[in-house]
């Protein structure tokens, strides 16, 4: 679990439930595929600024 974009506990308490030791790598993933698609988005743009209108 290196280099996690998200926090465990805070999974657990947004989630009111536990999480097998696999879901916290598989979110972060999602996220940064998020992140990703994000930045391209603002540099198509001609941004270097990331907005919530990138998501």
């Amino acid at each position: 679990m290196s280099n996690l974009l998200i926090v465990l506990k805070r999974i657990k308490k947004a989630a009111g439930m536990r999480i097998t030791d696999s879901f916290p790598q598989a979110l972060s993933k999602e996220v940064g595929e998020l992140i990703k698609k994000a930045v391209s988005r603002a540099k198509a743009n001609r941004r270097k600024t990331i907005q919530p209108k990138d998501l």
